[in-house]
């Protein structure tokens, strides 16, 4: 089904490792907004779409999604490699440290890790959709205070063009709504509950 081309999605070169930024990126990993609830989400959600074009495009951003998170993965490793003990300790790292090392490891900033409660797939299409559309506007929020509270240049490039993903997937699932609506009719959109067709 897919073919990976063995290269990030958007190039990710940190010269200088920063544990305290690496604690606040982490959200974007495992938190209930970041990049791998994300592609759980969509690729949840794709079954139960109507049309297979909508279809098409859950799998499509499903699947950007991880390379988002593997972007993600590569900002987390290039922070913390070579870490000494006492930057570590300095940095409030050590916490982390503890029971990860310095591996990666899905979870939000608060230390919450990863949850399948950050996302719902309830086989309703357009209640998917709208979800689906909350969650990029909350995405491109967490880019945004990210944004806010770091400086590295080479930190902010990447998470830039991953906030104008979020805009992009926000704009396709908005027509991706459209296209649902105008399928679906009363008679054949609530057909699995009989007590529509009253």
């Amino acid at each position: 089904m897919w073919v990976y081309e063995k290269k990030l999605q958007y190039p990710v070169s940190i010269k200088t490792p920063n544990p305290k930024t690496a604690q606040v990126i982490i959200s974007q990993l495992g938190g209930p907004d970041g990049e791998l609830a994300a592609s759980q989400r969509y690729l949840s959600q794709r079954y139960s779409m109507p049309d297979a074009k909508v279809s098409g495009l859950l799998t499509d951003i499903g699947t950007e999604e991880l390379a988002h998170l593997e972007m993600i993965g590569a900002i987390l490793y290039q922070l913390t490699r070579n870490l000494s003990i006492e930057e570590i300790k300095k940095s409030g790292f050590d916490t982390y440290f503890v029971d990860h090392t310095t591996g990666v490891y899905p979870q939000a900033a608060s230390g919450t890790p990863f949850s399948g409660k950050y996302f719902q797939s309830k086989g309703d299409p357009v209640t998917d959709l709208f979800e689906d559309m909350g969650a990029e506007q909350k995405a491109r929020t967490t880019y945004d205070n990210l944004l806010r509270l770091i400086d590295d240049p080479d930190v902010r490039d990447p998470l830039k063009f991953l906030r104008e993903r979020e805009i992009v997937h926000f704009q396709r699932f908005g027509e991706a709504l459209g296209i649902t609506r105008d399928a679906l009719n009363p008679k054949n959109y609530y057909a699995y509950n009989p007590a529509f067709d009253r």
